[in-house]
């Protein structure tokens, strides 16, 4: 039996693949469920993920990764409605950010339970930017 690639790297080396420009095909379905929060989360933040790694990490348990992922400027239309009902206030707070946000969704956040959710619609949309450090691949801020 073949020992997993993954289970043999320490969480400095898994950390290092998740912001690397040169990510190797065969360990991007690890980090997508990855047991390390800081290594997960810098994945999460990507520039370029791919649609269905999106999909993954924005059905995570974690609210720190949903957050990652609701400001993401490639989110599908029902992406951004299910963020805007996530149960963690800063989830909402990152999406009512988000200019893929519909003018419905503004008003609905505009009357978000949370106050700092109110305060993240009525400032309006924040276009997300990338950030690369050299070394790294390009991530999402």
């Amino acid at each position: 039996m073949t020992e997993d690639p993954w289970r043999t790297l320490t969480l400095d080396a898994r950390l290092q693949w998740a912001l690397s420009p040169e990510l190797p095909e065969v360990y991007r379905p690890f980090l997508l469920t990855e047991q390390w929060m800081q290594t997960r989360c810098y994945f999460a933040r990507r520039a370029d993920l791919r649609l269905e790694e999106v999909a993954v990490l924005a059905a995570d348990g974690d609210y720190v990764i949903r957050l990652c992922i609701a400001k993401r400027p490639d989110l599908t239309a029902e992406q951004v409605g299910v963020f805007c009902q996530d149960q963690a206030p800063n989830v909402r707070y990152a999406i009512a950010r988000n200019p893929l946000l519909t003018q419905v969704q503004r008003t609905q956040l505009l009357a978000d339970a949370d106050e700092l959710v109110r305060q993240a619609a009525a400032k309006g949309p924040r276009p997300s930017k990338e950030r690369c450090r050299p070394g790294q691949a390009p991530l999402l801020r």
